[in-house]
C-alpha cells in the first residue's frame, strides 16, 4: 500500500481522498491548516487527518517523509511550497494548479529530481490538455486547435448566470492573468475575459472567453506546428460583461481580497452542476482540410454514497488518473512530466479515468 499525502481538504481534496480511500490500495493523510475544515471531510473510507500550516517548510517536509506521492489540492499560491517539499522529500509531487507562474517553478524543480513532477492534473489545464493532443497526433499537419471547458450550473438563477463550484482563488486568477496563446503561427499573450465567442451544444447557447492557465504546456510543445491555438472558459451568455466591470470598471482585480468576499456571500454553492469539455482541432490529413471534435457533458452525481458535483469528480478522477499510472508504472518515475504525454485511451480505460469515458455523448472522430 502505498502511502500518500492530500493538501488541501476542501471541495476537491475531500473528493480525492474518498477516491484514493475507498479502492483500497492507498493509504491517505489529507493535510490543512484549518481543524474545521478537516473535521467536515467525510469519504467512504478510513482517512488520517492532520493540521499543518504549509508554509512551514521544515513542518511540511517531515508530513511528506516516507510518502509515495503528493497531491497538493491547496490554493494556487502555496504551490511553489508543497513542490519544494515533495523534492526534498522525495516524494512524486502532482497538482492541480492552473497559475502559469507557480508551473515554471514546478518544471525548474523537476529538471534534476529523483521522482516525478506532474502539475496541472485536474480538469483544464489537465484532461483537456491530453484529449487535444490525442486528436492533434491524427493530422499529417496541424491547423487549429480550439479547447473550452466550462463548469456551470445546471439550472443559473443570478444575473452571473453562474455558482461557485471550484476555488473562489482559481477563479478570479484566471480571470486576472494574462492568457497564452498561438495566433497565426505566433506565441503571444492575450487579455484574459476577451475575443468572446457564442456557440451552441445541445440545443443550449454558450459563451466563451480568454482566462489564463488553461492551456498547460500545450503551446511550448505546438510552437511551430500549429496556426492557431486557443483555450477560453464556458459560460452562459451576459457572464463575462459583469466580470469585466466588475474587474475593470470597478477595480476589483487590483482588490482580490475583496472580490473574494463579495463572491462567497453573494454566490451561493452547487452540487447541481455541469462539466463541459468541448475541443476542435482541424489540419490536414490524407492531403484533405478535415475537422475532429471531442464534446463531452459530465453531471453531479452520487459517489460513495454522497451526491459529488460535476467539477468534484472530473477534477479529482484527472488527478488520482495520473497517479494511479504512476504508480502502476505506466507513467515516467522522475523529471517533468507534461499532461500531454498522457494517452487518452490509457486515461480513460483507468479505474479513476472512467468517470469521463462513462459520461461521454459524443466520441472524436477517428
Amino acid at each position: 500500500m502505498k502511502h500518500i499525502a492530500i493538501m488541501g481538504g476542501g471541495k476537491i481534496g475531500s473528493m480525492i481522498a474518498d477516491f484514493l480511500a475507498g479502492c483500497g490500495d492507498y493509504s491517505v493523510e489529507v493535510f490543512d491548516r484549518s481543524s474545521e475544515q478537516l473535521d467536515k471531510l467525510e469519504t467512504s473510507a478510513p482517512i488520517k487527518k492532520t493540521v499543518l500550516d504549509i508554509t512551514d517548510a521544515a513542518a511540511l517536509k517531515a508530513a511528506l517523509s516516507g510518502k509515495f506521492a503528493v497531491l497538493s489540492a491547496a490554493p494556487y499560491h502555496l504551490t511553489v511550497f508543497i513542490a519544494e517539499a515533495a523534492k526534498a522529500a522525495s516524494a512524486h509531487y502532482l497538482d492541480l494548479t492552473e497559475d502559469v507562474a507557480s508551473t515554471r517553478k514546478v518544471k525548474q524543480l523537476a529538471q534534476d529530481s529523483k521522482t516525478a513532477f506532474i502539475p496541472q492534473c485536474g480538469l483544464a489545464p489537465g484532461f483537456i490538455t491530453i484529449v487535444a493532443y490525442d486528436l492533434a497526433k491524427k493530422f499529417d499537419k496541424l491547423q487549429d486547435v480550439r479547447m473550452r471547458v466550462g463548469a456551470l450550473p445546471k439550472f443559473p438563477s443570478n444575473a452571473l448566470n453562474y455558482n461557485l463550484t471550484w476555488s473562489t482563488d482559481g477563479v478570479i486568477n484566471e480571470y486576472c492573468e494574462p492568457c497564452e496563446a498561438i495566433v497565426n503561427g505566433d506565441l503571444r499573450e492575450t487579455s484574459p475575459l476577451e475575443e468572446l465567442e457564442e456557440f451552441a451544444l445541445d440545443g443550449v447557447t454558450y459563451e466563451a472567453f480568454n482566462t489564463s492557465g488553461g492551456l498547460g504546456t500545450l503551446c511550448e510543445t505546438l510552437a511551430g506546428k500549429v496556426r492557431n491555438l486557443n483555450y477560453r472558459t464556458i459560460r452562459y451568455p451576459g457572464h463575462a460583461a459583469i466580470m469585466k466591470a466588475l474587474l475593470n470598471d470597478l477595480g476589483l482585480r487590483h482588490r482580490r481580497d475583496v472580490f473574494k468576499d463579495i463572491l462567497e456571500n453573494a454566490l451561493p454553492t452547487t452540487l447541481q452542476d455541469v462539466v463541459i469539455v468541448f475541443v476542435t482541432v482541424s489540419g490536414w490529413k490524407d492531403g484533405m482540410l478535415v475537422q475532429h471534435t471531442y464534446a463531452n457533458k459530465v453531471y453531479a452525481a452520487p459517489i460513495g454514497g454522497r451526491m459529488r458535483s460535476a467539477i468534484q469528480i472530473t477534477t479529482a478522477s484527472g488527478i488520482c488518473t495520473v497517479l494511479d499510472m504512476l504508480a502502476q508504472g505506466d507513467l515516467p518515475t522522475h523529471g517533468f512530466i507534461r499532461q500531454e504525454d498522457i494517452p487518452l485511451d490509457r486515461f480513460l480505460a483507468n479505474r479513476f479515468g472512467r468517470y469521463y469515458a462513462e459520461t461521454e455523448s459524443h466520441n472524436a472522430a477517428a
